[in-house]
């Protein structure tokens, strides 16, 4: 059985006091919840006061995103190392709008991802597909792509704590979400994917989260299905009620 992961993506928003403000009110609202494992991943600006705000709770706190050097002349970047010493266990890698607006490619998440697993985060790798790459048909061609580089000289022991977000580009933020049938295939496929690259017992075990306008009103009927474990929300985990009802979806 795996253990759902449900991921606060903050994406832009939120000063080190909105934060505090935040777990003030989110912790008592999921305390003594351990069915899932629960992840908030504020900009990096926030990240002290969130570690601070969550320290003994039941709740993680993870970056949005992490160099593949330990150190160096990356104006703007953050490096593993940088993300442990402040506490942090989680990191998204590849999210759609790093690929969209930063120039980020299936190479360099590649580069992210090895990076974050050699160090002992748990990386978020965020795979999917745009409006016309899904209307031409090429959904899965997208997916196995994405997954065969993404995960480029890895080996399975060293993806243990590997999760992967499916997030349909056309999904984020637009107020559409995959249908639960459409989601489970899609997780169908990096799946498969994910037997052919590190074996089926890695893959049995690999979690899958969706990612794309989840909401309290959708996510009990996405976390039913047996291929969704579990979700990366965007704007609906700006606040504190609204996360922890799909938390307790």
């Amino acid at each position: 059985m795996r253990k759902k992961l449900i991921a606060a993506n903050w994406k832009m928003y939120k000063t080190p006091d909105l934060t505090r403000e935040f777990f003030r009110e989110f912790l008592p609202l999921v305390s003594g919840h351990s069915r899932d494992e629960i992840a908030v991943c504020p900009p990096d600006i926030d990240l002290v006061a969130a570690v601070e705000a969550a320290k003994g709770a039941n709740v993680a706190v993870g970056g949005q995103n992490v160099h593949w050097k330990p150190e160096g002349a990356f104006t703007g970047e953050t490096s593993a190392g940088m993300l442990l010493a402040l506490g942090v266990k989680h990191v998204i890698i590849g999210h759609s709008e790093r690929r969209q607006y930063f120039c980020e490619t299936d190479d360099t998440v590649n580069l992210r991802l090895k990076a974050a697993l050699e160090a002992g985060l748990t990386p978020i790798c965020c795979i999917g597909e745009v409006l016309e790459e899904r209307e031409a048909g090429l959904t899965d061609d997208v997916l196995r792509r994405q997954c065969v580089r993404a995960f480029h000289a890895i080996s399975s022991k060293k993806a243990a704590k590997l999760v992967v977000a499916y997030e349909p580009v056309w999904a984020i933020g637009t107020g559409k979400t995959a249908t639960p049938e459409l989601a489970v295939e899609a997780h169908a496929v990096i799946r498969s994917e994910a037997t052919e690259i590190f074996g089926e017992e890695f893959a049995s075990k690999l979690r899958i989260l969706y990612g794309g306008s989840v909401k309290p009103e959708n996510a009990a009927a996405l976390m039913a299905q047996e291929e969704i474990d579990g979700a990366l929300v965007g704007g609906a985990s700006l606040d504190p009620k609204s996360f922890a009802a799909i938390v307790k979806y």
